[in-house]
């Protein structure tokens, strides 16, 4: 659904944000964006969204260009940024003006989610809290039924039970024609939700893997002591041992640790790298 083919991206008077970034994202997919801050997750998120413009390249959304903004194309995303404006309307006046929006909006499933996510159907949306306001979004770019959906940092101000929920929701509301990417520095709110992940680190696509071809390339064990290991990628201490990552040669099963594999992407990049490419 997605092709970025040697993006460029950056601000004036800054150095480069991207230097040739190349991916193909399938549909039917939840895609985890990674990145420390200031990697330019979110402004990735909004080039393909067709709110930013790549320097050069392409990128191409379902055979649309974000950056044409063709009317087809505008009906089949929906992004929801980490700082939101709602307009002074309630749920309901979010739904009878903005529904007519996105032809396959479901008006019924909208407001079964508001409900589930206890937000109050009469109150002004710029008046609430900015959790209240979020759950509100979040309801409503599911409820669009929008082939994309792009969401960055969507559990910022979701209390635990929320972004429980959040997770159980977008699960439910994934389809094999749907894709959606997350893109958040909370890395282990993404826990039993993505099925891929995609790593920005110096301006380039570290890992673009899904989970289970992680977790059959690299081992995720907690250890006593470190002795001599030349497959060992990364190491922490913790609670008296270390949390290792090691090449898996021995096709070992192993519970994958999202956190620990970020970390060690972004201090080992090249490493991690050759780990998929050999």
């Amino acid at each position: 659904m997605i092709t970025l083919s040697n993006v460029c991206f950056g601000y004036p008077k800054k150095s480069p944000l991207f230097k040739d970034l190349s991916a193909e994202l399938p549909p039917g997919r939840i895609y985890g964006l990674l990145g420390k801050n200031g990697e330019g997750k979110s402004s990735l998120l909004r080039n393909i969204a067709g709110l930013l413009f790549p320097d050069s390249g392409m990128i191409q959304v379902d055979g649309y260009e974000p950056r044409l903004r063709d009317a087809e194309f505008l009906q089949e995303v929906f992004f929801i940024p980490e700082e939101i404006y709602l307009p002074p309307i309630s749920v309901n006046g979010l739904s009878h003006h903005y529904g007519g929006l996105y032809p396959r909006f479901d008006a019924d499933r909208f407001f079964e989610l508001i409900s589930k996510l206890q937000i109050p159907v009469k109150n002004r949306l710029d008046k609430m809290s900015y959790g209240q306001k979020k759950k509100a979004l979040i309801a409503f770019a599911l409820a669009a039924n929008t082939k994309l959906v792009l969401m960055d940092e969507p559990t910022n101000g979701l209390d635990i039970p929320s972004k429980s929920l959040f997770r159980k929701l977008v699960l439910s509301h994934l389809g094999f024609d749907r894709l959606f990417i997350i893109s958040t520095h909370q890395v282990r709110d993404l826990d039993n939700l993505i099925d891929s992940v995609i790593i920005l680190n110096d301006g380039e696509i570290v890992v673009q893997e899904s989970l289970d071809n992680i977790c059959q390339r690299i081992e995720f064990d907690t250890l006593a002591g470190i002795d001599i290991d030349e497959r060992i990628l990364y190491k922490q201490p913790f609670l008296g041992g270390f949390k290792v990552l090691r090449e898996n040669v021995f096709g070992v099963e192993s519970v994958l640790d999202i956190e620990q594999f970020f970390n060690a992407a972004i201090e080992y990049p090249d490493r991690i790298k050759q780990v998929f490419h050999d």
